[in-house]
């Protein structure tokens, strides 16, 4: 017993006498790497989803009815304007204009035969032959086996136009779209579908869309009064294809669309680019590659930033060495760095990294970086 309950004091006084590490002082200053808000002048890229359309994109639809009784192209062909594309059967047509052309020409006899009547009776009303009022009788004929012969003229020109319709010629220059309707299909003009379509794609408009704030950071880039005088003075713009390739011809902006879309709030905007060797076709998709210059812009790392609660902060420096987070307002990316609008200023210090544990208030030992 009296062993144990020395043994039970010796482990107490061991454990009395062991010595115990201090805790580190916490007013203790951190050694951390510190840096200083630097401006310069900085490139910025700013890419937005795009469509793409030829200049000029036309359906083709039959005028008259009809059966298809040829197809001079193939899907995807390119064609020149004036060039056949499809051929409704024409009899039905052709036999309506020799109607029309042989009852114009009865229409004429008609009048001939007015006239010489009119002819005959004029110098009998003036001998007091026959009654005044045969010869206004004869000459009312007349006036309307003119009419008459007017239109059956008409409808010469009416069934010409229809014939001519069974020969549907490209509008314009440009590439086929797939063919909707085979040889022998029926077709007329109140077709829910267009036969095909036909795109000019030697030049195309690529249609992209500014937020209201991108909007207005985009027009103060670039001087000018009004947003035509803006418009000639844009920079040139790239195009980037769906597999996030460079299109290898720029692109200029010309068009801004006249009001913001309610549902969206944002602004269309139009660029053209050059297609010469058809690589872009109406329909595609990608993105448009806007660059914006900022003139003397600070800049800090991303790597010496931290978010919290959807605002980002930079642990800045007193004079007397003293932690203060400052919210930064971001505008841009290069590289690594953030483009700062506002929050810290030129020539004010910030801690760079070692800032996990770092309280508000807590005293720095700024260190040189390498």
């Amino acid at each position: 017993m009296k062993i144990t309950s020395l043994a039970v004091v010796t482990i107490f006084i061991a454990g009395c006498s062991s010595s115990k590490p201090q805790d580190a002082d916490p007013s203790a200053a951190v050694a951390l790497p510190v840096g200083i808000v630097a401006s310069q002048s900085q490139t910025t890229f700013q890419d937005y989803p795009a469509a793409i359309r030829g200049t000029t994109n036309v359906e083709i639809r039959p005028q008259v009815n009809g059966m298809l009784d040829k197809i001079f192209v193939d899907e995807g062909s390119f064609v020149n304007a004036g060039q056949p594309i499809y051929k409704i059967n024409d009899l039905p047509f052709r036999a309506a204009l020799n109607n029309a052309k042989a009852n114009r020409h009865a229409m004429e006899s008609t009048l001939i035969n007015a006239r010489l009547e009119l002819d005959k009776l004029t110098p009998l009303v003036k001998n007091n032959v026959v009654s005044d009022y045969q010869l206004k009788s004869a000459n009312a004929a007349y006036e309307v086996a003119r009419a008459n012969v007017e239109q059956a003229k008409a409808n010469v020109s009416t069934a010409q136009i229809n014939l001519d319709y069974t020969l549907i010629k490209a509008p314009v220059s440009g590439y086929i779209s797939r063919l909707r309707k085979k040889k022998g299909s029926l077709v007329g003009p109140n077709d829910q579908e267009p036969l095909t379509e036909l795109s000019d794609v030697r030049e195309v408009h690529v249609y992209f869309a500014l937020a209201e704030r991108d909007f207005v950071n985009f027009k103060a880039q670039y001087p000018g009064e009004t947003l035509p005088e803006k418009l000639k003075k844009l920079p040139e713009v790239s195009l980037l294809l769906t597999d996030d390739s460079e299109y290898p011809k720029k692109g200029k902006i010309d068009m801004i669309d006249g009001q913001f879309d309610h549902n969206t709030g944002s602004i269309t905007l139009r660029a053209v680019f050059p297609n010469t060797s058809g690589l872009l076709r109406s329909g595609n998709t990608g993105k448009i590659r806007l660059s914006l210059m900022h003139k003397d812009v600070i800049m800090v790392p991303q790597e010496a930033t931290v978010e919290m609660q959807d605002k980002v902060f930079v642990y800045a420096l007193t004079k007397d060495n003293k932690v203060k987070m400052k919210a930064i307002n971001i505008i841009g990316k290069k590289g690594a760095d953030y483009l700062i609008k506002e929050g810290v200023e030129r020539g004010e210090r910030f801690v760079l990294s070692g800032f996990g544990n770092l309280q508000e208030g807590a005293e720095v030992n700024p260190q040189p970086t390498k």
